[in-house]
C-alpha cells in the first residue's frame, strides 16, 4: 500500500551534517527536529547524534532561543495571573546539602509572594528535593494542576514534581542525554531549565547557579556562562531573571541527605540553622521580593517570628504531609574521625555527596529507590581547628553492608593544614538582564 503521508520538510540527517561542521540550524529547521523528534519521525539515534553534534560544536545564543522555543511549544503552559499576588519562581542546579528550595518557599509564602515550585528528583551525588519532602509522611509530589493552582493560591507556595505537559520535548531529550554522555553542555542544560521555567508561567525567576566540587559546572566560567545563557533566555522571552552564582565547594549546611535535610530546613524555619544555609535562604529571598515589586520588605524577621514556619506547616497539610509527624532515623551510624592535628582547609562536597549516595540517600538511575534516613551530618567546617580522633561525619544507613561504601568516600573528604584558610564567600557573583 502507497504511503500518502505528507513530505516531511526537512532530512534530519542533512541537519547532523550542517551542526558536525559547526553550522547554524535555522529557526525552522530546530523547531522541525524538536516537533518531528516528539512525534516520533526522528528517531532516537539520529536525535542522540544531533545532540552530541551541539555538545562539541556548541550552539549560538538564536540557536538556544529558538531550541528553548521550540521544547515550550511541545506542551501546555501555565498561567498564574488570578492568584492576587506575584507569582516567583526558584531554580538551583544542584548540589550537596542544596535544601534552599524548603525554607524559602514558606519563608516567601509568608511575605505574600506566591512560589510555584516545580521540583525534581536526585541523580548521582546531588540531592533531589522530592526526595527530601517525601521524607515527610503522607507528603505528595504528584499534583494535577489544579491542586497546584488549589494549594498555591491558598498557601502561597507549592512544592511538586513537573506534569507531562510542560515541556514533554525537553523530557524526552533529556532522557537521551543522560545514556549517552550528553548531558554537560550549556546550550542543553540552559535550554532544558527555561523551557520549562517560562512555560510555568511565572511573572520572575531567580537561578541559584553553583560551582565548586559538588556542582554540575565545577569552574566559575562555566557557571557564569550558564547563567548568563538563562538570564538572556529569560529576558528574551519577557520572563524576568536573575542569577546568584553561588559557592558550592563545600557543603550546604551540616546535613546531607533527605530526613536529614528536612530536620535541618525546620530548624532554620524555626530561626535557628546553619550560618551558610540562613545566608543563602535570604539572599535568595531578597531577590525574588525584589521581582515581586516589594524590595523593602527585609525577609530576616519572619525566619525568627514563627511566620515562615506557620507557613511551612500549611504547605505541607495542603499537600497531605503530616508536619508533626516523626521523620525517618537511621539504624546504622559510623563516626569519620580525624587522622592528625590541624586546621580544615576544605570539605570536599563532591566526596560528601558521592559518599551519602553510596550509603543510599540517592540512586544510579531514575526511578531506582532512595533511603530517606541515610545521609551524612558534617561535624566541622573550613576553618576549624582539629585534634587527632576528633569527630569529622556522621554516617547513616539502615543497610550496614553499605556502610564500608561510604567511608571509602569520606576518609579523604577533609582536607587539613597548618593555617587557617581565606574564607570564601558564599555568593560569587550576580547577573541580570
Amino acid at each position: 500500500m502507497q504511503d500518502r503521508r505528507a513530505p516531511e520538510p526537512h532530512d534530519v540527517v542533512e541537519l547532523i551534517g550542517v551542526k558536525r561542521h559547526a553550522g547554524e540550524l535555522s529557526t525552522a529547521e530546530i523547531g522541525w527536529v524538536v516537533d518531528a523528534f516528539t512525534r516520533g519521525v526522528v528517531a532516537p539515534e539520529q536525535m542522540s547524534a544531533l545532540l552530541m553534534a551541539i555538545v562539541i560544536q556548541g550552539m549560538e545564543r538564536r540557536e538556544i532561543r529558538d531550541l528553548t522555543a521550540a521544547m515550550i511549544a511541545s506542551g501546555e503552559r501555565l498561567s498564574f495571573s488570578g492568584l492576587g499576588r506575584p507569582a516567583i519562581d526558584k531554580h538551583s542546579t544542584g548540589g550537596v546539602g542544596d535544601k534552599i528550595t524548603l525554607p524559602l518557599v514558606p519563608l516567601l509564602a509568608s511575605l505574600g509572594v506566591a512560589v510555584p515550585q516545580l521540583s525534581g528528583r536526585g541523580l548521582g551525588h546531588t540531592g533531589g528535593t522530592l526526595d527530601k519532602l517525601e521524607s515527610i509522611p503522607g507528603w505528595r509530589a504528584a499534583l494535577s494542576t489544579e491542586e497546584m493552582t488549589s494549594v498555591l493560591r491558598d498557601t502561597g507556595g507549592v512544592i511538586c514534581a513537573a506534569g507531562p505537559g510542560l515541556a514533554p520535548a525537553d523530557r524526552a531529550m533529556y532522557a537521551l542525554r543522560d545514556v549517552t554522555g550528553t548531558v554537560a553542555a550549556v546550550p542543553l542544560i540552559a535550554s532544558s531549565i527555561m523551557s520549562k521555567k517560562i512555560a510555568e508561567g511565572a511573572d520572575g525567576l531567580v537561578l541559584d547557579v553553583k560551582f565548586g566540587s559538588g556542582a554540575f559546572l565545577p569552574a566559575l566560567d562555566d557557571a557564569r556562562e550558564l547563567a548568563t545563557t538563562m538570564v538572556q533566555l529569560g529576558a528574551d522571552s519577557g520572563l524576568r531573571t536573575v542569577a546568584l552564582l553561588t559557592d558550592m565547594d563545600a557543603p550546604l549546611g551540616r546535613a546531607v541527605g533527605n530526613a536529614n535535610e528536612v530536620r535541618e530546613s525546620t530548624e532554620v524555619l524555626q530561626g535557628g540553622g546553619p550560618q551558610d544555609v540562613v545566608e543563602l535562604t535570604l539572599a535568595l529571598a531578597r531577590e525574588m521580593l525584589d521581582l515581586a515589586g516589594k524590595p523593602e520588605v527585609d525577609p530576616a524577621p519572619a525566619l525568627r517570628d514563627g511566620r515562615a514556619w506557620d507557613a511551612w506547616r500549611r504547605i505541607i497539610r495542603a499537600q497531605g504531609g503530616d508536619p508533626d509527624a516523626p521523620l525517618p532515623v537511621a539504624r546504622e551510624t559510623e563516626i569519620v574521625r580525624a587522622a592528625a592535628d590541624g586546621v580544615v582547609q576544605r570539605v570536599d562536597a563532591r566526596a560528601v555527596g558521592v559518599g551519602a549516595w553510596r550509603l543510599g540517600a540517592g540512586r544510579a538511575r531514575p526511578g531506582d529507590p532512595v533511603d530517606h534516613a541515610a545521609g551524612v551530618e558534617v561535624l566541622v567546617r573550613p576553618g576549624d581547628p582539629v585534634r587527632a580522633g576528633d569527630p569529622l561525619f556522621e554516617l547513616r544507613c539502615d543497610d550496614a553492608g553499605r556502610m564500608s561504601r561510604g567511608l571509602e568516600s569520606l576518609g579523604t573528604a577533609v582536607e587539613l593544614g597548618p593555617e587557617t584558610p581565606q574564607p570564601r564567600p558564599l555568593v560569587a557573583g550576580r547577573i541580570t538582564g
